[in-house]
């Protein structure tokens, strides 16, 4: 018997201490665009950090929309698979609906500052069973009548730091 239908949130830091080549490009123009949108708010280059030009300029907080649009094509690129959350075959293979974009924070001249996050949340999944640390899923079909098949593709999902579960509900 299923254990309910969730969703998943995946949080996704990117810094300067990124490895990935996905997680680079974001940062590398996720920092220009923060460079360039920052002097439109900050004409007089009186603040030099993501946190002092929020906590100075009303409407600065727009900065985060603003930035993000750097990242949507990166993201565009991901098919709607969350990064970084692997099945035991080592697939991508957790779908996501949407996401949210913030800057933790950032320097307009120092690169090595920046730091953003973008959370992304799954669709809903059927959460079929736990099985030590892993968690047994299936996506994609119908869930409510997921049960009523003989035969469902189903996932197993390790869970990990960084990825939790949103929501809930019983079935």
């Amino acid at each position: 018997m299923a254990k309910g239908i969730v969703k998943f949130c995946y949080k996704k830091v990117i810094d300067k201490g990124s490895q990935g080549s996905w997680d680079k490009l974001v940062f590398d123009d996720t920092w220009l665009e923060f460079s360039m949108q920052s002097q439109f708010f900050n004409k007089d280059g009186k603040y030099e950090t993501y946190k002092d030009i929020v906590k100075n300029i009303p409407g600065a907080e727009k900065l985060n929309y603003l930035v993000s649009t750097a990242a949507i094509n990166y993201i565009r690129q991901l098919n709607n698979l969350v990064p970084d959350v692997f099945n035991s075959l080592h697939e991508l293979c957790l779908p996501f609906e949407n996401f949210r974009f913030e800057i933790l924070q950032s320097h307009v001249s120092h690169k090595q500052d920046h730091q953003v996050v973008i959370y992304f949340y799954s669709e809903p999944v059927l959460w079929i069973d736990t099985i030590y640390n892993q968690l047994l899923i299936a996506t994609g079909q119908p869930l409510e009548n997921a049960l009523e098949k003989d035969d469902i593709k189903t996932d197993l999902i390790s869970l990990m730091p960084d990825l939790s579960i949103s929501s809930f509900k019983s079935i």
